[in-house]
Formats: structure tokens, C-alpha cells, sequence
């Protein structure tokens, strides 16, 4: 008998989970063949060009079942711009992530990323306003995570592991998306922003595993050695 696929009738129906090292939050699917690993700092305008773009494919992917998202979350915004809005952020989706509402709570923050950032930047007082839009997240124990930074250690090493991946020692940069351990960098970067040409090649690397090596990666090498 063949599994019947797993499938989502809206967002806030995704399963959410947190990594055993404590740097990250899974959604989606827990079987899913396909991993899509993103790595943002919710102070950085090109990851909300990404989630307003190629992460509207990955959301529609993610409801069908198809592949589960690792989301490790940067705050070195904060010391490029001063203050300490990416790190009240990050600890504010951990703690929606301790009451099962990550998803609808990300969403949230980044509809409203410009103007926030326009206004002062994530605040505490910013983080519970928005937290409102989202329907059961606002109790004693999630507005005192947020006021409190109860979960500065979970931001301390989501941050640490955004600085050891990849080459670089301070990073790779936000949005970084790494699908089946393929880093969509480089000359192919454009295709995050591009909705129906990720989710195409998100799909076909799923379909066809060995597509990275037949075909992304030598196009990738070839366009590369062109623009250099």
C-alpha cells in the first residue's frame, strides 16, 4: 500500500519542532524528503525581499508535504545598526515557537519588517503589539519571554551557528538558502527572489537528487566564472 501524502490545509496547521542542538526550528512535515535550510536575521530588508518572494513558494511546498524548513535565525544587524531589535526578535519567535505559533508569528513580523524598522525597530513594546495579530500568542508567559529575553541563550547559539556555516568567519549573509545541502548562492542568489523559479527547482531537486551535480552546479560554475 502506498503512504498517503501528507498534506496542510493552512499555515497554522504546519507541525513545529526545535532541533536537538537548540539553534533552530523545523516546520513542516517531519518526513518530507527535502530540506530547505534559511538562514535570516529579521532586521535585514533582503531577507523580507526573499519572504516576500521565493519563501511564498517554499510556504506552498510546505503545505503539500513536500519538504520541511530549518530556519536558524542571525542577529549581527544589531551590531551593524545599533540596538538590539534582531536579537529581541529572534528570542520573541522562540518563545511563539514555545506555544506552537512560529509560523503565524514569523509571518507577522515580516509583513511589517519595513515599517517597524522605519519606526524604531523590533522593541519589545513593537514585538507584543504585533503578537496581537496573532490569535492566542499574547499570555503572561509569552509577553514576560519577550520582555525578559528568557530565551537569550537560544539566540546566543542560533547566531553561532549562522557564523559557522559556510567559509566566511562572521557568515555567509542573510537570507542564505541551502536546499539538500546545496547553497543557492552565488550567480544563482537571484533564484530566492524569484517565487515559480524556486519552487521549480525546489521540486526538481526533490524529483531528481542528482540534478544538483548534473546540471545547478555546473550551471552555477559556469555563470560564476562568467561574471568574475
Amino acid at each position: 500500500m502506498v503512504a498517503r501524502a501528507v498534506t496542510y490545509q493552512s499555515p497554522e496547521e504546519l507541525p513545529e519542532r526545535r532541533d536537538a542542538d537548540g539553534t533552530t526550528i523545523e516546520v513542516g512535515n517531519p518526513k518530507a524528503r527535502s530540506t530547505v535550510q534559511v538562514y535570516e536575521d529579521p532586521r535585514c530588508p533582503v531577507v523580507e525581499e526573499f519572504e516576500r518572494t521565493g519563501a511564498t513558494a517554499l510556504q506552498a511546498l510546505l503545505l503539500e508535504g513536500k519538504v520541511k524548513a530549518k530556519y536558524t535565525f542571525a542577529s549581527f544587524k544589531d551590531d551593524r545598526l545599533g540596538g538590539d531589535g534582531s536579537k529581541r526578535a529572534v528570542n520573541a519567535l522562540r518563545a511563539a515557537s514555545e506555544k506552537g505559533m512560529f509560523v503565524e508569528y514569523h509571518a507577522v513580523l515580516f509583513a511589517h519588517q519595513v515599517d517597524v524598522e522605519s519606526s524604531g525597530g523590533f522593541t519589545t513594546a513593537r514585538l507584543l503589539k504585533l503578537a496581537r495579530e496573532v490569535p492566542g500568542l499574547r499570555d503572561d508567559a509569552f509577553d514576560q519571554a519577550v520582555k525578559t529575553m528568557k530565551y537569550q541563550s537560544f539566540v546566543t547559539a542560533s547566531q553561532r551557528a549562522y557564523e559557522h556555516t559556510g567559509d566566511d568567519p562572521i557568515g555567509p549573509g542573510t537570507p542564505t538558502v541551502i536546499v539538500n545541502g546545496h547553497a543557492i548562492d552565488g550567480s544563482l542568489f537571484a533564484v530566492n527572489f524569484d517565487a515559480k523559479v524556486f519552487g521549480l527547482m525546489v521540486r526538481d531537486l526533490q524529483a531528481r537528487p542528482s540534478a544538483w551535480e548534473l546540471e545547478y552546479e555546473p550551471l552555477k560554475k559556469r555563470l560564476d566564472t562568467a561574471e568574475s
